[in-house]
């Protein structure tokens, strides 16, 4: 009985002890799974588990979809995606206390930090990974069509076999990365021709990273013939408050949309994208001249969502805002 009596008093001094213990530190504890998953991620986008765990913005042009990716919770989260298409990643802020990323051909990769490093994911291969973050995430993807309207038939993009590659650098193909990113955040009229013409840049900074080389396409040093000079001219008047795809503008004078950018800039001195706003904003002054228009009605009119828009637009320009400019009329 004694010894029993003991025991228990044991026990009982024992859990007083525990109860003034200080508590467990803040840092989230992960069991990461014997084997990545591999059916996270069959899908159009990457996914992630638990799905909540993101905050996502995403926007789509012909044969490109770009999707801006913010984590919100400090809590482990799992990754995956293999589909038809490229993918691009571009990691703005990546820190992980732990975790384990794959891309299919390639060594899995522990590294905690990755800020400012790419990763290219060719098509069917398979990217997956897990993480406990140390800071809120913030990547953008770029989901690529090999097959896509914009790429330059003489390219061949779509027979081009990729490598993967996994917490990279290339300057060039960064910055094009965070122009096309910039599209996602500041959506806007006008943006469409730009979007796709960085579509065709990012397509061919990919090609010279994996080591190949561009076959080189017809010499034109006279840019459009006049007849193409004047059908495109024509067409952009008719829809100067629409926004007018880069590929519309190259099927109506039968180039790939990668030769006439080139053609255009040649014959105009100016990329399509620039022209079609210069037009546009052309319009606007003309607009500006009567006195009767508000300079809200006049946005509306050739376009813009808003005045604060085309003020920006105005003012990117010509260097002086719309009620400016008006005034300068006196």
């Amino acid at each position: 009985m004694a010894s029993s009596a003991q025991a228990t008093l044991n026990q009982a001094t024992l859990n007083q002890s525990a109860s003034l213990s200080p508590p467990a530190p803040a840092i989230p504890q992960y069991h990461p799974p014997a084997r990545l998953h591999p059916g996270v991620g069959v899908r159009s986008t990457v996914d992630f588990s638990p799905s909540e765990i993101v905050g996502r913005h995403s926007a789509a042009w012909l044969g490109l979809h770009v999707e801006t990716v913010q984590v919100m919770r400090h809590t482990p989260f799992e990754y995956g995606f293999r589909a038809p298409s490229h993918l691009l990643i571009a990691a703005e802020l990546a820190e992980r206390y732990d975790g384990e990323t794959f891309v299919e051909g390639l060594p899995r990769s522990t590294l905690r930090d990755f800020t400012h490093k790419l990763t290219f994911v060719p098509a069917g291969h398979d990217f997956r990974g897990w993480q406990r973050p140390r800071a809120l995430t913030r990547t953008t993807y770029f989901y690529i069509d090999p097959h896509g309207p914009l790429a330059d038939p003489e390219l061949r993009f779509g027979e081009i076999e990729f490598k993967p590659r996994l917490f990279f650098y290339d300057r060039d193909l960064w910055e094009t990365a965070l122009k096309l990113k910039s599209l996602v955040e500041n959506p806007g009229s006008m943006q469409r021709q730009y979007a796709e013409a960085l579509g065709i840049v990012l397509m061919h900074e990919l090609v010279r990273i994996n080591g190949e080389v561009a076959l080189p396409g017809p010499v034109n040093r006279g840019g459009l013939a006049p007849w193409q000079q004047k059908r495109v001219a024509a067409y952009i008047e008719e829809r100067i408050t629409d926004e007018v795809s880069l590929a519309a503008l190259a099927e109506l004078v039968r180039l790939s949309p990668y030769h006439f950018s080139r053609s255009f800039k040649r014959s105009f001195g100016t990329p399509p994208h620039r022209y079609h706003a210069i037009r546009r904003i052309e319009r606007a002054k003309q607009l500006l001249a009567n006195r009767e228009l508000s300079v809200t009605a006049i946005a509306l009119e050739i376009g813009f969502g808003g005045t604060s828009t085309f003020t920006a637009a105005f003012h990117r320009l010509t260097g002086q805002t719309p009620s400016r400019y008006r005034r300068s009329l006196d």
